[in-house]
């Protein structure tokens, strides 16, 4: 297990057939000396996921998955066949999916161990609303969060944690550095404490909320920020990589 970081699109419901030619232009921007120092994923509708994953440059994953193999779930897709699709990750327990589908940390706790089932790396998301914040409940909101949905079983190799604070997720605004570092060296702490030195302090953790190409140099070099959770600016091949950029040697 390395700690390259990794930068992750969520594409959420954007893209068709034809965002191909994104993809493309990302793995063109994304030479050897850069994948060195930084992973790429993205993550685009589950109907895109067989088709972009015909490349090898770039990591495909899903946006969620049933807790279930199979079964009479219309309209849900299993990480079996996300993995059998191309997929490598698949984001579990997003703001939107908890707030939209009202799921719950346990529900994410066992999509997370439907990922371990099937191969796959989960993205756990976690992330305080804004009138948590304005309490100053936030850290914890998302120990709790860390503790519930992250499950027994994970390690450095299997698990990505990703700190969202929901209110900076596609609002343009953004927690200071010293407020993302307070978070993440707490996200930090609580996996050491859970699992010990050897897996908590090796396990990445993401920062994800409006990261754009001209406040990801500053975001990702705060410590214990081990890449970014991006949305939309995974859409477009040179915001991306603009992101990714922060990393370059």
């Amino acid at each position: 297990m390395t700690n390259r970081p990794l930068v992750a699109g969520n594409w959420k419901m954007n893209g068709t057939s034809a965002s191909a030619a994104e993809l493309e232009a990302m793995g063109t921007g994304y030479d050897s000396a850069l994948a060195d120092n930084v992973e790429l994923l993205i993550c685009p509708p589950a109907l895109l996921i067989a088709q972009l994953g015909s490349q090898d440059k770039i990591a495909i994953g899903a946006q969620n998955c049933h807790a279930k193999e199979s079964g009479a779930h219309t309209g849900d897709i299993s990480a079996e066949m996300i993995r059998d699709a191309g997929g490598k990750y698949v984001i579990v327990g997003h703001s939107e999916r908890r707030e939209d589908h009202g799921e719950t940390d346990a529900d994410v706790c066992e999509k997370a161990e439907a990922a371990y089932r099937a191969g796959l790396i989960a993205i756990v998301c976690v992330g305080e609303v804004e009138s948590e914040r304005r309490a100053g409940t936030t850290l914890e909101v998302v120990t709790k969060q860390v503790s519930a949905s992250v499950p027994a079983g994970a390690t450095a190799e299997n698990t990505v944690i990703a700190y969202e604070p929901v209110w900076a997720i596609g609002t343009g605004l953004t927690p200071t550095p010293a407020d993302v570092a307070e978070v993440h060296a707490s996200i930090r702490a609580t996996l050491i404490k859970r699992f010990g030195g050897d897996v908590g302090s090796k396990m990445r953790i993401l920062y994800g909320g409006s990261v754009k190409p001209a406040n990801a140099k500053e975001l990702l070099a705060v410590k214990n920020v081990n890449g970014a959770l991006v949305g939309g600016a995974s859409l477009k091949a040179a915001d991306f990589l603009g992101i990714a950029e922060a990393y370059r040697g």
